[in-house]
């Protein structure tokens, strides 16, 4: 498919039927707004994550272990040099990307990657400094390393957040199998956990669990399976993250220090081969309910609030990608209650790894397939599309 071409799609809200893809050369109307969708990028080889540069263009991460530039053109560059090495096996490889909310000043970029060693791997992340050219991060370092390293290639987690007092927060999934997936709910452990740490991988002192000896001091909550999808709430400030269940049971949270979110003892679907998770139990004392669960699965992966001006009642709702469900789900907000669902672009059949607001108020996502591309929604009337 050329670049820019349109790619115009229905859209389907709750309960789904099953659909055959569609390509139609029309604008279709979501619930509450026509959209137009475009291809801005193509040939990008399974993106995982991308980021926005002050003047608009992105940066693209690829799993196989590249980073790009896409220019506000659909222009996609060379690899950027200084990447660290990454495990590219299966869900591995190099994952999230996310700019220091100083960069305008530093040029800091950090990346969560798969990280090869000792004992297998783990995710980690790294920082490094864009030249001004744009084609080769310097002063790579590495400033968090997940701890145990395990012979998996799965469940890496990977989303990296920054707060509102430049605090990192970076996801972390249990590497799934069952000989050490119960370390979710070890706190000498970093498997199933959200971390929060300095920019530079230092530990902020009001951190949970620091001062404990039973404890590793990065960890901000325990007892999640795969996080995938967080953002911030854009009013409080908030970290909201959404994890993969496994059949059935995906999980939408709003990590609290210190709270545990129940896995691998509870959990709101079941093992792949039907057996019962921990307990068989949905919940248990002392172990924090999600907000919002699907079964079956989204397979949720990237989310964004959306907070621009091309779709006025869209702002505040919530964005997420769907790998399993290939779509792009709203989810309407009541504070912290979820009142509505929809899907969009259902009909594409692709599987949407991220969903990021751009500086113009349209709604990016990278499709995570071996021709990979970077698609763009906005309001069809700004795009001169018609029926």
């Amino acid at each position: 498919m050329s670049r820019f071409a349109l790619r115009l799609l229905a859209t389907v809200s709750l309960p789904l039927t099953a659909t055959c893809a569609l390509a139609v050369d029309e604008t279709r109307d979501t619930e509450e707004a026509r959209i137009h969708v475009e291809t801005v990028a193509d040939g990008l080889s399974h993106p995982w994550a991308l980021a926005f540069l002050p003047d608009g263009a992105m940066l693209v991460t690829e799993r196989p272990g590249r980073l790009r530039l896409v220019s506000q053109e659909g222009e996609v560059s060379e690899p950027i040099s200084g990447v660290p090495e990454v495990d590219a096996r299966r869900q591995g490889g190099l994952l999230d990307v996310a700019l220091d909310p100083g960069f305008q000043d530093n040029r800091l970029v950090y990346l969560s990657y798969a990280e090869p060693g000792e004992g297998g791997n783990s995710t980690a992340v790294a920082r490094g400094t864009l030249s001004e050219d744009r084609t080769a991060l310097s002063n790579v370092e590495v400033i968090f390393s997940q701890r145990p390293k395990v012979d998996s290639t799965m469940h890496y987690g990977s989303r990296l957040v920054f707060d509102r007092e430049g605090h990192l927060y970076v996801t972390l999934g249990e590497r799934s199998h069952g000989e050490f997936r119960g370390q979710a709910q070890e706190l000498h452990s970093h498997l199933g956990k959200v971390v929060r740490i300095n920019p530079d991988g230092s530990v902020p002192q009001d951190n949970p669990f620091v001062g404990r000896d039973d404890a590793l001091p990065e960890i901000w909550s325990y007892g999640h399976r795969n996080v995938q999808a967080a953002a911030l709430h854009p009013e409080t400030g908030r970290l909201w993250e959404i994890e993969h269940g496994p059949r059935g049971g995906d999980e939408l949270n709003i990590p609290e220090p210190g709270a545990n979110y129940g896995w691998p003892v509870v959990s709101h679907g079941v093992n792949y081969d039907g057996t019962p998770v921990g307990t068989g139990d949905k919940d248990a004392p002392g172990m924090a309910d999600p907000i919002y669960t699907w079964t079956p699965v989204i397979a949720p992966s990237g989310m964004t609030f959306y907070t621009g001006d091309q779709f006025p009642d869209w702002q505040g709702d919530l964005f997420i990608g769907g790998l399993a469900s290939t779509a792009l789900v709203r989810l309407e907000l009541d504070g912290q209650s979820v009142t509505h669902e929809e899907r969009i672009i259902h009909d594409l059949g692709l599987r949407i790894r991220d969903v990021v607001e751009g500086p113009d108020g349209g709604l990016y996502l990278a499709t995570d397939e071996d021709n990979g591309e970077i698609l763009r929604i906005s309001r069809a009337e700004e795009s001169g599309a018609s029926n």
